[in-house]
């Protein structure tokens, strides 16, 4: 199936997001889907994996029906951008493991400067009022109106 199809970079890159997707909506479907109040702590990972799952297999037909192009060699193969995309899997999944440590609003700066900075090669200042901007939104939106409690790090934020 993979030797047919034209975007094997794409084709891994759909399935690592199936793998992914998979795990976060199994890991959601045992939380509390509802809570007393609204939408309990698994409703949000398991709709976010639902999604992920289905766009990685709409991903996947396009890859395996698009038509295999045998001029393409793989000296051709777009390797900087599959690194790019790895450096940004790895940046996401080891800021879940920082986000105990240092809290959800530091990690989420954090991972936007690496996003910004590291990966498009934007300037810092930029990034870190981006970062500190969208973990004030993250804050507002989820603790303050639906009262779901963020990790919090060593500064209780």
């Amino acid at each position: 199936m993979l030797h047919g199809t034209r975007d094997k970079t794409g084709f891994v890159a759909a399935l690592c997001l199936a793998a992914f997707g998979s795990y976060v909506t199994f890991t959601g479907s045992k939380l509390a889907y509802v809570s007393d109040v609204g939408p309990g702590p698994g409703f949000f990972p398991l709709w976010i994996g639902v999604g992920m799952l289905l766009f990685s297999i709409y991903q996947i037909i396009l890859c395996v029906l698009a038509p295999s192009d045998k001029h393409l060699s793989a000296e051709q193969t777009n390797w900087r951008g599959s690194s790019r995309a790895l450096a940004g899997w790895f940046a996401m999944a080891a800021s879940i493991f920082v986000y105990r440590w240092i809290g959800f609003a530091a990690g989420f700066v954090l991972l936007t400067c690496v996003f910004i900075v590291g990966l498009e090669r934007r300037p810092i200042l930029p990034a870190l009022a981006i970062g500190v901007a969208l973990a004030l939104t993250f804050h507002l939106l989820f603790v303050v109106a639906l009262g779901v409690s963020l990790p919090a790090g060593p500064w209780g934020f």
